[in-house]
């Protein structure tokens, strides 16, 4: 939805009469929609394929001119094969079906379809305008609701943001294991917030009152590693002037607590030997002892890695994976879940701006045109990187203006995230979607992000403004 409410939806209308769409789009630009336009059911189906709409006006009778083979001969059934599809392709959409007269009682029909409303022909453009309003209003209310249930749920499990369907996925499955005691297994590429979900694990189990510690398994030599897991006792080696617990003792005391093993995938094979071990024994022996020592401890691993191919090669142990992989947690990398920037830029802003003011209250914001570009860059390196570009960002930005409130803006972007910027904002992968799409949905999101204001996207676009009009006549944008 556009800024200032449920103005600035995306609309698809689907009406075979050129001049008639044309009517109906410039009604709803008024109110700063963004209105797309097709002329018959071939040309809906691509467009409910390759866009995201709020809202769908369509004719209920039309020619098949794109030979549609689900639309009757006479084409007195389009607008419903268009609501059936839309059902399917665009479920967070509402439709309303145009109609006229003498078909009202086959519009009355399309409610049992799904169709959010109807109105009759002649249109009355206020009556449309208002009618397109509220459809609007309705999805942004349940999109809003399930905003709300998001925070919501995200306010049991700090640090974690799931806007995103996939990380909504991975928030339902640490919930579903977080109160078990079985080992979990959190994998993803490097920066995607393993850790973080490790402590989500651990603050929403039983063992929340306990310790969590972290231990990162990669870099360390092997006998480092085994003295700081199972710690030793005096004269166990040279140096050794007196007992220490190790990392194991350390998390099962106060009653049980978390370990976390980071970067798993990097511990040496012997070593990998004696955490089986305790794992199936629950036991630990320290350094220059005889002397087993009961743990307890929920044990939650990390790693970049792909187990199981380390598995095939030998470099892992296939005994030691089943045990680890007791629940499985596969974080995607930030690239495919961009609804999560957002949230995850304006909470690292707040983060970063109460640090440089000591807690003291400062209006910090982000623009539109930066928050649009951070959306749609890569991240190779995932939410760290973000992380670390909004932070740089901030820093700058609160620099040139110590008093005050403070807007980010595009050119506190760091210039290899501007100039690595990439098209693709609306999440998952652009393989085999045409140019025109890509553009058109460039062009669509935009005018999205700008309330309608063409000057200010053609602007954000880096075009002339003769350049979008021209775009917009070819896409059957208005």
């Amino acid at each position: 939805m556009g800024k200032g409410g449920p103005l600035g939806a995306q609309v698809l209308i689907v009406e075979d009469e050129a001049d008639h769409a044309d009517v109906m789009a410039d009604a709803l630009r008024k109110p700063g929609h963004v209105c797309t336009i097709v002329n018959d059911v071939a040309g809906a189906l691509v467009e409910l394929r390759g866009g995201v709409f709020d809202v769908i006006v369509t004719d209920l009778r039309m020619p098949n001119s794109g030979g549609h083979e689900g639309v009757a001969g006479d084409g007195s059934d389009a607008g419903l094969v268009v609501l059936r599809q839309a059902a399917d392709l665009q479920p967070n959409a509402e439709t309303i079906m145009v109609t006229a007269h003498g078909d009202v009682p086959t519009a009355r029909a399309a409610f049992k379809e799904g169709a959010y409303d109807f109105i009759e022909k002649p249109l009355d453009l206020e009556v449309f305008r208002n009618l397109v309003n509220r459809a609007a209003e309705t999805v942004l209310l349940r999109s809003q609701n399930a905003e709300l249930r998001v925070e919501l749920e995200e306010a049991g499990f700090p640090g974690v943001v799931a806007a995103s369907e996939p990380m909504r996925r991975v928030l339902a499955t640490v919930k579903t294991v977080a109160g078990s005691s079985i080992p979990v297994l959190i994998t993803g590429e490097s920066g995607t917030g393993k850790e973080v979900v490790a402590q989500a694990v651990h603050q929403n189990s039983r063992r929340a009152g306990g310790r969590y510690v972290a231990f990162n398994c990669a870099g360390q030599s092997e006998s480092l590693i085994e003295d700081q897991l199972f710690g030793h006792v005096r004269g166990a080696f040279t140096g050794a002037d007196k007992d220490r617990e190790g990392v194991f003792e350390y998390a099962s005391g106060g009653g049980g607590g978390t370990l976390f093993l980071d970067e798993i995938g990097d511990m040496p094979p012997a070593m990998q030997a004696k955490l089986l071990r305790v794992l199936e024994s629950g036991e630990v022996v320290r350094l220059g002892s005889n002397e087993p020592r009961k743990i307890d401890v929920r044990f939650v691993s990390a790693t970049n890695r792909d187990l199981k191919e380390m598995v095939k090669e030998g470099a892992f142990r296939e005994d030691l994976f089943f045990r680890i992989n007791g629940s499985h947690v596969h974080l995607p990398p930030l690239r495919d879940r961009r609804e999560d920037i957002p949230p995850l830029v304006r909470r690292g802003v707040r983060r970063f701006a109460d640090e440089m003011n000591d807690g003291a209250a400062r209006l910090v914001e982000v623009s539109d045109a930066a928050l649009m570009r951070l959306t749609g860059f890569d991240w190779p390196g995932n939410v760290r990187q973000l992380l670390n570009v909004v932070q740089n960002m901030v820093v700058t930005a609160m620099g040139e203006s110590p008093e005050g409130a403070v807007t980010l803006d595009v050119r506190h972007i760091p210039e290899e995230v501007r100039a690595g910027e990439d098209i693709e904002g609306g999440g998952g992968s652009l393989a085999g979607t045409s140019l025109e799409q890509i553009e058109k949905r460039a062009i669509r999101e935009t005018l999205r992000l700008t309330g309608g204001n063409r000057e200010q996207a053609a602007r954000l676009l880096g075009i002339g403004e003769r350049t979008l009009y021209r775009k917009l006549r070819e896409y059957g944008l208005r």
